[in-house]
């Protein structure tokens, strides 16, 4: 029992560390810089532009990527490898972002590219061993739990790096420029120490050796093939993946463009990273809460709660005109955005097969990732046509309203007993769900 307790800490820990890319460079202070310092020669429009092009990009890789690795990694029994190779892309790529400076805009999207490739990439096999360090009893405690350890994480480090970034004299650091390249290095050997209590005490579980007459990337293409049509199969599983794409679409895209959208209607930088810092904080009790919530009124109830309050957002983000406005969208973004992913993504560990952990998460990163490439770019196609991202905004309540349709139909006991009897169909377990 203490050993898999400390698991599932190292487990925790571990979003804890990589959540700072998140925060200090995929939401809050790279942004900001992207567009004042390494964009500083463009346009204030097309510079939000490029910024969500590099992220549709990013994303768009990832997506390709995903199911292949899964496939790889159920195959190769070596999920912690490829865990171990993601991470450390994106802990280099995050350092190197030091040497981004004015007018630097094209490295600064590789090395974001690259960065959030790694971020992402990771966490395909970080989300495929909460299976194995978790039972049906304690799914949702742990899933949330790593959320609020990352909101914890994130925004500690976040908080650090606005302050030097507001007082760059305090350490010894020239202009407010140099603090920010140097917050960039601090996400890297941040996720880099938190990321070794996972590295060191989790082990891949032992399976039977399958001999190869084939390349990791040609059995993996040949599996992805296999999935797909195994994944139709899993009718439930099916459609929670079809409904959290549609509605994950608005909260990539929240998360991802919500900084460069508020520079773009003219609030103040500083209010934009502090009210992100609100966010960060906002999640911690409110993450776990909904993972309380889930075992009260069922995971999936607690996570319609979130969608309809995602919905709210986007309409009154719409209308938003002023730092005050800003400030009150990132509370309420804090209120529901830990929970929105973590019963997520618990909802579809329970309906996953026991042997096809990493494979079918494959497919649930793919979702998403390809999720987060339609928003970004509609956000960043959008403004650049109309030179106004308001439009952009408002479009993404179709994403959220027809997911919360879509996810009325998800049967989660079904789902759970559809992959019992793919891997025990002759079994008597009968487990159900909350």
């Amino acid at each position: 029992m203490e050993k898999r307790k400390k698991l599932q800490r190292s487990w925790m820990l571990y979003d804890f560390g990589n959540s700072a890319f998140a925060t200090t460079i995929m939401a809050a202070v790279l942004p900001v810089y992207y567009s004042s310092v390494a964009a500083s020669g463009l346009e204030e429009g097309l510079a939000t532009s490029y910024w969500g092009y590099s992220q549709s990009i990013s994303v768009l890789i990832v997506a390709v990527l995903a199911p292949i690795l899964g496939a790889i990694s159920d195959f190769s029994a070596s999920k912690k490898k490829f865990l171990q190779f993601f991470a450390f892309m994106g802990i280099i790529a995050s350092i190197l972002l030091f040497f981004v400076g004015e007018g630097d805009y094209i490295l600064a999207s590789v090395l974001f590219i690259v960065g959030s490739i790694g971020f992402s990439g990771a966490n395909i096999f970080y989300d495929g061993f909460l299976p194995e360090i978790a039972g049906e009893d304690d799914i949702d405690r742990i899933s949330s739990g790593g959320f609020a350890f990352g909101y914890i994480g994130g925004g500690l480090l976040l908080a650090v790096n606005i302050v030097m970034i507001l007082n760059p004299g305090w350490f010894g650091l020239a202009d407010t420029a140099m603090a920010s390249r140097v917050s960039f290095v601090t996400v890297g050997v941040w996720w880099l120490v938190f990321s070794i209590p996972l590295i060191k005490n989790i082990k891949e579980e032992k399976k039977v050796f399958v001999k190869r007459n084939q390349s990791y990337i040609s059995t993996g293409f040949s599996r992805v093939g296999s999935t797909f049509k195994e994944i139709r199969q899993y009718k439930q599983a099916a459609i929670f993946l079809l409904a959290f794409w549609l509605y994950n679409d608005g909260i990539s895209t929240i998360i991802r463009m919500a900084t460069v959208y508020g520079s773009e209607i003219g609030i103040a930088s500083n209010d934009l990273i502090l009210a992100l810092l609100i966010t960060q904080f906002v999640g911690i009790p409110f993450t776990f809460f909904f993972g309380w919530l889930a075992t009260k009124i069922t995971a999936k109830k607690a996570l319609n709660i979130t969608l309809f309050v995602y919905l709210g957002i986007v309409i009154i983000g719409y209308f938003m005109n002023s730092s005050l406005h800003f400030y009150i969208l990132a509370f309420c973004v804090g209120l529901v955005q830990g929970g929105a992913q973590s019963l997520s993504r618990s909802i579809f560990g329970r309906m996953v097969p026991a042997d096809k952990h990493a494979e079918f998460f494959g497919f649930y990163g793919i979702s998403s990732k390809f999720a987060a490439v339609i928003g970004p770019f509609m956000f960043a196609f959008v403004g650049q046509i109309t030179g106004n991202s308001r439009l952009g905004i408002i479009s993404l309540v179709v994403f959220f309203i027809v997911g919360i349709i879509l996810l009325r139909f998800v049967d989660i006991e079904k789902g759970v007993q559809e992959a019992i009897k793919a891997t025990e169909p002759e079994g008597e377990v009968r487990v159900k769900p909350r």
